[in-house]
């Protein structure tokens, strides 16, 4: 079991840009698929972004040219550079394997957009 603690959310305007960081615990990080999940207010949790073992990248739609998803895996960390930010984006966000591990999820950041 690997356990997580999301980090970098805040306030931010439209058009702005954060850095969020996932710090892992377990030695077994490096085999697994990492993604970041959201969920807005009233909403259910979605996927955003993955990244394999072996680097390779995929996002959903909605955040393609404006998200990018990257691993450390000598240093056990999953980011998420988020730039271009939009009113839409807020959410508490949150990094797991993929697919999750239920009993994996961290207490999420809280992203903000607004002016």
């Amino acid at each position: 079991q690997v356990q997580f603690v999301d980090s970098g959310g805040g306030l931010v305007q439209p058009g702005g840009s954060l850095r969020l960081s996932c710090a892992a615990s377990g030695s077994i990080f490096s085999i697994y698929a990492m993604a970041w999940y959201r969920q807005a207010p009233g909403k259910q949790r979605e996927l955003v972004a993955v990244v394999t073992n072996g680097g390779t990248t995929s996002y959903i739609d909605s955040v393609k040219d404006r998200f990018t998803i990257s691993r450390d895996n000598a240093k056990n960390t999953v980011s998420l550079e988020m730039n271009s930010l939009k009113p839409e984006d807020t959410a508490v966000y949150y990094c797991n394997v993929a697919p999750p591990q239920q009993e994996s999820w961290g207490q999420g950041t809280q992203v903000t957009v607004s002016s």
